[in-house]
C-alpha cells in the first residue's frame, strides 16, 4: 500500500530562531489552577482584549506579593497561567476582521460583513478581542467548510472516509467485530534548539487497552525509553544535548467487537447474554465518577442537563444512549484554538453547543459522571488506509456488560449528513481505525515534562521542552507516517 502521512505544520515549516520555547516560569501545573478565576480587574481587561493591560496587570499582583496590592498565593499559578494564555492567545488568533472578509470574498464575491456577523451570531466562527480588534483562528475557514449548504459558493470539506467507513462498519456488524494489523512511523524534530541545550521529546506509542493487543516497539532513535503498557499516556521519551530529531515506529493489532448497545438501551434493559466477551475491562476506579479541574467539572449547569436530558432512563446503559443522542443532535462541530485556552471544556460546550472531537468526548464524559454513569477517556489517532489524523472519544460502563465507547465526534458528522445508521454504530462501538495512547484525560507524561505543554489535556502528536521550556506547536515538527495495514479475520 502506498504510505500516508500526517504532518504538522503541514508545510513543514517550524519557527527555528533560538531561543524556542515559553518562559520556564509557568507549569503545567499552573494551567490547572485556571478554573480559580482572575482576580476582577484582571478579567475585565482580558474580556475587553485589552491584553497588553492585562498582562501589566498580572505583572503588577505577582511584583506586589503579598502585600495589599498584591495577590493571595492561591492566585499564583491561575495568574502565570493567564499570562501563558495571553501570549497564546496572540499566537492562535492571527486573522484580523478584515483579513478574514478579504478571505472570504477572494472565494465568494460579493461575501458582506453582515454575511461575516451572521456567521458569527450562528457561533460557526471562534473568535477573540485582541487589543480591542476581532481577530479569529487561522484556520476558520476549516469550521466553515464544515457547513457549506449556509454559505451558498464556499467549497466543501473532503468528505474523507465515509463511504469506506460505513462499508467496514456494515462488515463490522455482520461478522460481529474488525480486525486490522497496523505499523506506524512516528517523529519530532526541535530544529530550533541551540547547541548544548538539552532536549527532551516524549511520542505517544500504543497503550494497553481492551482494543489493542500484540503491541511491539520495532525501532527507535538511541536512547528510547518506553513507558509501561498500561500508562495512561504512553510514550516513548529521550533527553539529549545533541540529537534534534528523535522517530518510532511500532505495530499493533486493533481489535474491535460489534455490540448493538444502542438497540438495546432503546429496550431500557442490559441483556448480557447478547454481549461479546471481549467487552469487558477492568473494573470501575473511583475517578470514573469524579470531577477534573478545570474541565471535567459538576456545574450547576452540567447538573441540571445531566438530569434533565437522563430523567426517565432506567439504567446507566439508557442514561449513557440519552446522552449520546444528546451531545450527538446538538453539538456542531467546530474547530478549537489551543486546548491550554480552553476554559471548563464540558460547561462551556455544554452552553455553546460547539466543540471538536476531544471537547464532545470531555463533555460527555463529565454529563455521564454527573449522572452517575461511569465514563473515561481514550485518544491518540485515526489510522484508515488513506489517512492518519489526532482523534478522542470516551468510554462509558454498563453493569453487565462492561466498558463500552462513544465517539460523539463521529456520531454528531454522521447526524449531519442523515446517516443514522453510523450515528447508532458509534454508541458503544468504534472501528479498527485507531490508536490508543492515552486512556485518561489531563495524564501526565512519563517522565513528567519539565516545561509547559502545548497541550495540557492529551498527547496525540508528541511534545518537547529545550532546557525546561516547553515548545509551541510551530517549534516542533511532527509527523506520523502509516505504513501498512493489514486486515485480519475477528475472532
Amino acid at each position: 500500500m502506498a504510505r500516508v502521512m500526517f504532518r504538522y505544520p503541514e508545510d513543514g515549516q517550524v519557527t527555528c530562531t533560538a531561543p524556542v520555547g515559553w518562559d520556564a516560569d509557568v507549569s503545567n501545573a499552573d494551567l490547572r489552577m485556571i478554573g480559580l478565576g482572575l482576580p476582577a480587574e484582571v478579567e475585565r481587561l482580558r474580556a475587553a482584549g485589552r491584553l497588553s493591560e492585562a498582562v501589566a496587570t498580572i505583572d503588577a499582583l505577582l511584583t506586589a506579593g503579598m502585600e495589599p496590592a498584591g495577590v493571595q498565593p492561591e492566585l499564583v499559578g491561575c495568574l502565570r497561567a493567564e499570562r501563558h494564555r495571553i501570549e497564546l492567545t496572540r499566537r492562535a488568533f492571527t486573522v484580523t476582521r478584515a483579513e478574514a472578509l478579504a478571505t472570504l470574498r477572494a472565494e465568494i464575491p460579493g461575501f458582506s460583513e453582515a454575511d461575516l456577523n451572521a456567521l458569527i451570531a450562528r457561533r460557526r466562527i471562534e473568535w477573540r478581542f485582541i487589543e480591542g480588534e476581532q481577530h479569529f483562528l487561522e484556520n476558520f475557514m476549516d469550521s466553515l467548510r464544515v457547513y457549506v449548504h449556509e454559505i451558498p459558493g464556499l467549497a466543501p470539506a473532503s468528505a474523507g472516509d465515509v463511504e469506506a467507513r460505513d462499508a467496514l462498519i456494515e462488515r463490522t456488524r455482520a461478522e460481529g467485530g474488525a480486525a486490522r494489523r497496523i505499523t506506524l512511523r512516528a517523529r519530532l524534530e526541535v530544529p530550533g534548539a541551540a547547541a548544548g541545550e538539552t532536549v527532551r521529546a516524549w511520542l505517544p506509542v500504543p497503550a494497553a487497552c481492551a482494543q489493542q493487543s500484540a503491541i511491539e516497539i520495532l525501532a527507535a532513535t538511541e536512547g528510547a525509553v518506553v513507558a509501561e503498557p498500561d500508562a495512561p499516556a504512553r510514550t516513548v521519551y529521550w533527553e539529549s544535548d545533541t540529537v534534534r530529531a528523535f522517530e518510532v515506529t511500532y505495530r499493533y493489532v486493533a481489535r474491535t467487537p460489534y455490540v448493538d448497545a444502542y438497540a438495546l438501551a432503546e429496550g431500557d434493559a442490559d441483556d448480557a447474554a447478547t454481549v461479546p466477551a471481549a467487552l469487558g475491562e477492568g473494573d470501575v476506579a473511583p475517578e470514573d465518577l469524579a470531577e477534573l479541574e478545570p474541565h471535567i467539572v459538576f456545574t450547576p449547569y452540567v447538573r441540571a442537563l445531566a438530569a434533565r436530558v437522563t430523567a426517565g432512563a432506567r439504567t446507566p446503559l439508557a442514561q449513557a444512549r440519552a446522552l449520546y443522542d444528546y451531545v450527538t443532535a446538538n453539538v456542531d462541530y467546530r474547530y478549537q484554538p489551543p486546548y491550554a485556552l480552553l476554559d471548563n471544556i464540558a460547561d462551556t460546550c455544554a452552553k455553546s453547543l460547539r466543540g471538536d472531537c476531544g471537547v464532545m468526548a470531555a463533555t460527555f464524559i463529565a454529563l455521564c459522571r454527573a449522572a452517575g454513569v461511569p465514563a473515561r477517556w481514550q485518544s491518540g489517532l485515526y489510522v484508515t488506509p488513506d489517512s492518519v489524523s489526532p482523534h478522542d472519544w470516551a468510554q462509558f460502563y454498563a453493569p453487565g456488560m462492561g466498558w463500552l465507547w462513544a465517539d460523539c465526534s463521529f456520531g454528531s458528522s454522521a447526524r449531519r449528513a442523515g446517516a443514522e445508521k453510523r450515528r447508532r454504530h458509534y454508541f458503544g462501538n468504534l472501528d479498527p481505525w485507531r490508536m490508543v495512547a492515552n486512556r485518561a484525560f489531563m495524564a501526565e507524561l512519563a517522565p513528567a515534562c519539565d516545561g509547559v505543554r502545548w497541550d495540557p489535556c492529551d498527547n496525540q502528536m508528541g511534545e518537547a521542552s529545550v532546557d525546561g521550556r516547553g515548545l509551541d506547536s510551530a517549534e516542533m515538527l511532527r509527523e506520523v507516517e502509516l505504513l501498512s495495514m493489514e486486515e485480519l479475520p475477528y475472532a
